[in-house]
C-alpha cells in the first residue's frame, strides 16, 4: 500500500510524505503506482521549474517533501496534487491511504 502522510500548517502543506507500493498489479503494470507517482512527480517538477527554491525533496527511503515557499502558484499546484491524490484514494483504497495531520 502507498502510505501518503500530508502535514499542514495554518492551512498550507508543509511537508508531504510518500512510502510504500500500491501492489494493484505487477511491477511495470500497476496502474495505481504509475498514477500516483506521475501526479507527484509532474507536480514536484512544475513548481521547481518556476521556482527552484518552492520546494525541496529527498528520495532515499520514499519520498519527502517540504514545502518552502507558501507564494499563490506553489499552493495552487500542491492543493492540485494532493486533491489528485485523494481521487486516487477514493477510487483505490486498498492501495492508497493518505493521513493528514495539522501543526498549528
Amino acid at each position: 500500500m502507498i502510505k501518503v502522510k500530508l502535514t499542514k500548517n495554518n492551512n498550507y502543506y508543509n511537508r508531504i510524505i510518500i512510502t510504500g507500493h500500491a501492489n494493484y498489479e505487477d511491477f511495470g503494470k500497476d496502474i495505481v503506482c504509475a498514477s500516483v507517482s506521475s501526479t507527484i512527480i509532474t507536480s514536484v517538477n512544475i513548481c521547481l521549474s518556476i521556482d527552484d527554491k518552492s520546494l525541496s525533496y529527498n528520495d532515499d527511503n520514499g519520498l519527502d517533501i517540504k514545502i518552502l515557499k507558501k507564494d499563490e502558484v506553489t499552493t495552487k499546484i500542491i492543493n492540485v496534487m494532493v486533491s489528485n491524490l485523494y481521487e486516487l484514494e477514493k477510487t483505490y483504497p486498498k492501495n492508497i491511504q493518505i493521513k493528514e495531520e495539522n501543526n498549528e
